[in-house]
């Protein structure tokens, strides 16, 4: 737009204007050179006198009019205009002892007045084209630093704290950011610690519950009561595992993972859970070993009781490490997998009413794994069954 507005005016301006062209110089020309010869004539020792003319690029239609001009006012002379190798114009006149050179302030430049305007054009844009990409750059630096502060989520959700500086964009950018992350982090630990109340307050009427239900005559009630009271204990104590999880911030180490899996797996085993290990791979990752023990024990639990039993792989690659769990159970509809890490979620409350459990392994490990870096996925198997997969980086030695 501001080129555009450049050009008219300039356009405008050179139509009003009417800057003189070279056959309008010729005239003034032709008065040079006859001012030149009548000051060779009369003071010789003032005029330079050269041997040959001046060297450069001879202008032919230029000297064609000048040398007209000239015989038409009955001064006839072969005069020379040409331009030199810094493309400044020059005039040679012939003379008795010689070339009188000089250098001429009547010519335009080359191309005429078109040149010059491109020239001022081209200048303008570069100009606009600086101011900008400046400005834009300025207008785009909080965007940038939102996009960066995104991608830096940690594990915990929240956003890094920002440095309050540059250009007053930013810092107004990176104090709106800085405060929200506050806002953010004061609310999830309201809520965890609303969580870890409730459930430490829950074991209270619970202990009184089971007193009293040991109280209930009918042997059927009383298990019936006693197993309810069971299940709300195991709500209770799992939601205050999972705020934990959350909020803790246990150092990682450097483990072995096929190694920990294969221990985790001899040991439900002796629980009497259908466990198979199938294949193993050598992989180091770091992580918190007590964290990442209770996760891969609820994902292969889920499978062994939900699925029956549990197959389980541990592959390797340079930089990934992949544990994959398979079952043999019914698996979960399409349309509820996306559920399947919120908490307390069943996918058939019908036949899991049976399995002990509160519905927060899937939630706790989902935690854990995403707080060391990694990712999980479950889908369902080709044929049957749920797929568990989680990955891990390889901890690279530096």
């Amino acid at each position: 737009m501001i080129i555009a507005m450049v050009s008219i005016i300039t356009g405008v301006l050179i139509y009003l204007l009417r800057p003189p062209n070279e056959r309008q110089a010729i005239g003034p020309m032709a008065e040079q050179v006859q001012l030149l010869v009548g000051i060779a004539r009369a003071a010789p020792a003032l005029v330079p006198i050269q041997q040959k003319p001046a060297e450069g690029e001879v202008e032919t239609e230029v000297t064609s009019w000048l040398r007209e001009t000239l015989k038409a006012r009955g001064v006839p002379r072969d005069v020379l205009v040409s331009r030199n190798l810094r493309d400044l114009p020059m005039l040679s006149i012939p003379l008795d002892q010689g070339w009188l050179v000089t250098q001429l302030t009547d010519l335009p430049p080359p191309g005429g007045v078109f040149n010059i305007v491109l020239m001022w054009l081209a200048l303008i844009a570069l100009g606009a084209i600086a101011i900008a990409l400046f400005f834009a750059h300025r207008m785009v630096k909080p965007l940038v630093l939102l996009e960066r502060a995104i991608e830096s989520v940690g594990p915990d959700a929240l956003l890094p704290e920002l440095a309050i500086k540059g250009p007053a964009e930013v810092r107004v950018a990176a104090k709106a950011l800085n405060s929200l992350s506050s806002r953010l982090k004061e609310a999830m630990e309201s809520r965890m610690r609303l969580v870890a109340a409730a459930g430490h307050d829950l074991r209270t009427p619970i202990t009184r519950m089971r007193l009293r239900a040991e109280f209930v005559e009918d042997d059927d009630d009383r298990a019936m009561w006693l197993k309810d009271i069971d299940e709300l204990a195991r709500i209770a104590d799992s939601a205050i595992l999972l705020v934990r999880e959350e909020a803790g911030k246990s150092a990682p180490e450097s483990l072995r993972l096929d190694t920990l899996i294969s221990e985790l797996a001899d040991e439900l085993r002796a629980l009497s859970y259908d466990v198979t290990l199938t294949g193993t791979a050598e992989a180091i990752v770091r992580a918190n070993r007590t964290s990442l023990n209770r996760a891969f024990r609820n994902l292969i639990i889920n499978a062994a009781t939900h699925g029956k039993r549990a197959r389980i792989a541990v592959e390797s690659t340079p930089s990934e490490a992949r544990v994959v769990i398979e079952d043999d159970g019914p698996g979960i509809p399409q349309d509820l997998l996306g559920q399947v890490f919120e908490p307390f979620f069943r996918a058939h409350p019908a036949r899991t009413k049976n399995i002990d459990g509160a519905g927060l392994g899937l939630t706790i490990a989902y935690e854990i794994v995403q707080r060391t870096g990694g990712t999980i996925t479950i889908e369902n198997g080709p044929l049957s069954g749920l797929l568990q997969i989680v990955k891990l980086p390889v901890y690279q030695k530096r």
